[in-house]
């Protein structure tokens, strides 16, 4: 087996630094737009530089990710974006919208595609459609087994990578849309305020409900068969990078897991740890009761005596250590700096492990009760444990490479690059040593100085062998590379070819996943009928619709396709032809050249560009994002390739989660569908458990019909997908769509907003 790349974030370039010294071999970093972490530091152009060329010099790998998506007015910057890491030498990019891969194919060639965990790939077959797509890496997603992931990584020529460490998300990580819908800051365009550490009330309960523990594989990492080993952390400091990647690197490096090395990291930021569902599905990896960073347990409360906190420390402990502490009823850890540290009534600066302590609280502290868990938090001597090397200002940088002739005659020397060119006049007689004047021709175009490029080739033209003085050659060199102008900014947006768009009247579509919802609808009034499958369908009542109306719906997450394979077969063999696909798995699942291809909302079409790649793919129409802009919708509606469909209304699914919130053990599940009614901050939320999968909705439907009125999509459609409904309810808020008027007590997330 090849040698596994260990690959570590950096969230600003002393992270980087940091991440270089401990022994990564790739760093993955976000340039000042379109990154997941937009509120991290990133990197601007020259420090990008610097950097990727100092890892270079080291034998590393800088990979940048470009993995939110774009709105259409934002091409333009991703030029700009791109040509950087040309400029910079980047050895890959890592992607999560179609466009972005459509402009990289065709004007960036030179770049590795990574495939975002942001793209939910958890099956092979969505591993297998990115392959195709020319996508050299795929980022699988958190929550895969090591069995799921094993799968994955069997496929020949493709490159896997897996997160090992750090936050976990709740929902699968592209299918969360909970920060976008409720507040306006979409998770896909980097903006998230992560909703899902919030305090829910649930059967009159606040608790955590979606707040993850932290992955630490640790040493389960030697089991994971992927080519890339990822530490998440791109918002965390230099000093969490440091510990962290010297923690792993001594693992795959034979060294074992270093228990000290384990304490540093928790006690420089850590969650409770879990392995996810690595090992299998696991429902302990929810922190209902706090949330945040705790630290290293090293101790309980014995008492709290006239503002003094006594225990037993199982580790070195200093005066100025931050501590955190359980206290019940508060939802995060009381954490204070220890200012007067005493053992045996003795005033110390440092208390060895084993010690009873006594720590003098600060004021206004909670109430504390014996039992309640202390957590090293914050440790000075680790703070100055992890020292590092990083090179001088001015060192390292990439240059452009350019190639030069220079053509001497008796009365002029001439230097040309490209379109530039330079000249001296002078009378130039025959050199006495004609290989000292080539030696002198070299040395003086060699010596490139402050410029940004270096010589690539020089060809020399003196058939005539004349004599070049050095100091007339170093003029000429100065005049030749002052005028070189290295073009920042070359690409080019690839060209779309417009559609002819007739004007019509509304059409419109209907999404639902049970049939007797259309009992009371007059069919006349859809041009679609688009039919939800589930493990569960009876697709016998599809054969009561018209079938040139019905289009079949896969859904978005799908651990194991095989299970459609038998009712897929048999729709094929009966004639459905349309079809609708939610997640890369569909289009490797499905005959798509033969089909009517469907794109939904989830594969965020918001730009041209990914309109154009979805049609080069083989889709015949895209659903708009409902995370997206009415100005940016309008803008894309008139320029787009293919025919689009707007969605009116839907119970927008705000997470999509294996995170199970019941509260039995997966043993004892009655394994039937349940509902919950959640509350936070005066906001209503339903959670659906069903089929081993979680999904959140606003108690209130998402409904743009009035205002989407004065758009012209090629469909307007409406979903009565996941939440319950009557065949009447669906009928009455039926007819107030068709005539363009909302529904009562809607959302709108951010339809009406200017910027997400």
């Amino acid at each position: 087996m090849k040698k596994q790349e260990l690959l570590a974030p950096a969230g600003d370039v002393e992270a980087g630094y940091a991440a270089l010294y401990y022994g990564a071999d790739a760093v993955y970093l976000g340039l000042s737009k379109f990154s997941a972490r937009a509120t991290a530091t990133n990197f601007d152009a020259d420090t990008l530089d610097t950097f990727t060329a100092y890892a270079h010099s080291l034998k590393r790998k800088v990979y940048v990710a470009l993995n939110t998506v774009l709105q259409e007015s934002e091409l333009p910057d991703l030029l700009e974006s791109l040509d950087i890491c040309t400029h910079c030498n980047v050895d890959g990019l890592i992607i999560q919208d179609l466009g972005v891969a459509r402009v990289m194919r065709e004007q960036y060639p030179r770049f590795e595609m990574h495939a975002s965990t942001q793209m939910a790939v958890h099956n092979k077959e969505g591993a297998l459609f990115l392959q195709k797509m020319g996508f050299k890496r795929v980022v699988l997603a958190r929550e895969l087994t090591k069995a799921e992931i094993k799968e994955i990584a069997a496929i020949p020529n493709l490159e896997t990578e897996a997160f090992i460490h750090g936050a976990l998300c709740y929902s699968y990580s592209g299918l969360c849309q909970f920060s976008a819908i409720e507040y306006g800051r979409s998770a896909n365009r980097g903006k998230c305020l992560y909703p899902c550490r919030a305090a829910f009330m649930c059967n009159g309960q606040k608790n955590h409900l979606f707040s993850m523990k932290d992955m630490a594989l640790c040493e389960d990492v030697l089991d994971m068969p992927v080519d890339s080993l990822k530490i998440e952390g791109r918002k965390k400091s230099a000093l969490y990078v440091a510990a962290v990647t010297d923690y792993y690197r001594g693992i795959l490096d034979g060294k074992g897991a270093d228990a000290h090395k384990e304490e540093n990291i928790k006690q420089i930021f850590s969650r409770p740890w879990c392995k996810f569902h690595f090992n299998g599905k696991d429902k302990a990896v929810i922190d209902r009761n706090f949330v945040g960073h705790r630290g290293l347990l090293i101790g309980v409360v014995e008492s709290v005596t006239h503002g003094k906190l006594r225990f037993v420390t199982n580790h070195t402990v200093a005066r100025y250590d931050g501590l955190q502490i359980d206290a019940i009823g508060d939802e995060k850890p009381f954490g204070f700096s220890i200012q007067k540290l005493y053992v045996g009534k003795k005033s110390v600066f440092e208390a060895l492990s084993g010690n009873m302590v006594e720590i003098e609280l600060p004021q206004g502290y909670p109430h504390l009760q014996k039992g309640d868990r202390v957590y090293l938090a914050s440790s000075s001597a680790v703070k100055g444990a992890y020292h590092y090397d990083k090179p001088k200002r001015n060192i390292f940088r990439n240059n452009n490479e350019i190639d030069v002739i220079v053509d001497v005659c008796k009365n002029k020397i001439t230097a040309t690059c490209g379109d530039y060119s330079a000249c001296i006049k002078g009378d130039f007689a025959s050199a006495k040593n004609p290989q000292k004047s080539t030696e002198a021709i070299t040395n003086a175009f060699t010596k490139t100085g402050d410029t940004t490029f270096k010589l690539h080739s020089l060809l020399i033209e003196n058939k005539e062998n004349l004599f070049t003085p050095a100091s007339l050659l170093n003029d000429l060199r100065r005049d030749l590379y002052a005028k070189i102008k290295v073009s920042e900014f070359q690409g080019q947006l690839p060209l779309i070819t417009t559609r002819l768009k007739a004007k019509e009247k509304p059409r419109f579509v209907i999404k639902v996943d049970d049939i007797n919802y259309l009992k009371l609808l007059d069919l006349n009034d859809f041009s679609e009928i688009i039919f939800a499958l589930s493990p569960q369908s009876d697709i016998t009542e599809l054969y009561k619709l018209p079938k040139n109306k019905v289009r079949i719906a896969l859904p978005a997450v799908c651990r194991h396709p095989n299970i459609y394979a038998d009712v897929v077969h048999r729709l094929l063999d009966g004639g459905y032809r349309k079809w609708e696909v939610a997640n890369y798995w569909g289009l490797e699942f499905l005959p798509i050249n033969q089909l009517d291809v469907s794109f939904d909302s989830s594969l965020y079409m918001l730009n041209t560009q990914a309109i154009a790649m979805a049609a080069q793919i083989g889709a015949s129409q895209i659903t708009l994002s409902l995370e997206d802009t009415k100005l940016n919708i309008s803008n894309i509606i008139e320029k787009s390739i293919l025919k689009t469909s707007l969605i009116i209304y839907q119970d927008v699914p705000l997470f999509t989660s294996v995170g199970c919130i019941r509260n039995n053990d997966c043993k004892h599940c009655s394994n039937q569908p349940i509902w919950f009614d959640l509350e936070r901050d005066g906001r209503i939320f339903m959670a659906l458990s069903k089929d081993c999968q979680m999904l959140v909705f606003d108690a209130k439907p998402y409904c743009i019909a009035q205002e989407a009125n004065n758009l012209s999509p090629d469909f307007f459609r409406m979903d009565f997908v996941n939440c319950r409904y009557s065949p009447k309810n669906v009928k009455e808020i039926v007819d107030n769509l068709l005539k363009f008027n909302n529904v009562s007590n809607c959302i709108k997330g951010n339809f009406l907003n200017n910027n997400i």
